[in-house]
């Protein structure tokens, strides 16, 4: 079972997982939302629509954060740059399951940077040794690789323990402490 999936808003992939998981509930990477966002924005702009984005994310909840957006699309930043606006839109029903959490949870769940940050070791390895003598060789590399970030996930995020509480309330049967 999984219980909530962080997705970088590739089309399909909800549908994907709420396929095979069905009570899974997906949220797509506020960060990729940004990243995204940012995209639309020229270079000298960009500091200041992000910090305009910030109130939308950072909202109490989902009611507020689209009042947050709909500010933003009609202030400054939204009227020179309507696409953010709109691409916020198209994915906010994958925005609002992030606002039913508080916000020490909403740190933890609101990227997939740590599958990013995985990937970026594996690349890193591979990319430094060149060349292999064969599969079996980069095999180890990788598995070493992985053992090495398996150790660092042993350590729990100081916030896992009031996420434990909420998720339990939140999914009951699914979640167990």
């Amino acid at each position: 079972d999984i219980l909530i999936a962080v997705v970088d808003g590739l089309k399909g992939f909800p549908d994907a997982i709420n396929a095979v998981f069905p009570e899974t509930v997906v949220q797509t990477c506020i960060v990729h939302l940004i990243r995204n966002s940012m995209g639309f924005a020229s270079w000298k702009d960009r500091k200041s629509v992000a910090s305009a984005l910030r109130s939308v994310y950072r909202a109490e909840n989902a009611d507020a954060g689209l009042a947050a957006l709909e500010a933003f699309e009609e202030g400054p930043w939204g009227q020179k740059y309507p696409a953010i606006a709109q691409s916020w839109r198209r994915h906010w029903e994958q925005v609002i399951p992030f606002f039913a959490f508080s916000a020490p949870i909403r740190r933890m769940i609101y990227t997939t940077n740590a599958i990013e940050a995985l990937n970026s070791k594996l690349r890193r390895a591979v990319r430094t040794r060149g060349h292999f003598p064969g599969d079996e060789a980069a095999m180890k590399l990788l598995y070493l690789v992985l053992n090495h970030a398996a150790e660092e996930w042993k350590r729990p995020q100081r916030e896992w323990t009031e996420a434990k509480i909420q998720f339990a309330v939140i999914f009951g049967d699914r979640f167990t402490l």
